[in-house]
């Protein structure tokens, strides 16, 4: 799976949801994807929080087999910037 794959994968959700943040994740050399409000896409930008997670955990979140707080708390990502935006991550994923 690539990450326009999983930008594929959520913009049904992303578009149809009331997220009202900005968050990135950010992979490294495998790419970025940013949910901006409504919309989303691989372009970087400045956002409210960002999430440092390898693509295979965000391929695992995206599906549902990975549980964003386990996540966190095994130290799979790390957050930088507003942790509240991540905690509104539940209303897309």
């Amino acid at each position: 799976m690539s990450m326009e794959a999983i930008l594929n994968d959520l913009k049904g959700r992303v578009e149809s949801s009331d997220f009202d943040s900005s968050i990135k994740f950010d992979c490294g050399d495998e790419g970025i994807l940013v949910i901006d409000g409504n919309s989303i896409s691989t372009d970087n930008q400045d956002v409210d929080c960002t999430i440092g997670v390898s693509f295979e955990d965000l391929q695992s979140l995206i599906a549902g087999d990975l549980d964003p707080t386990a996540a966190f708390m095994q130290g799979k990502f790390t957050i930088d910037g507003d942790m509240s935006v991540a905690m509104k991550l539940s209303q897309l994923i």
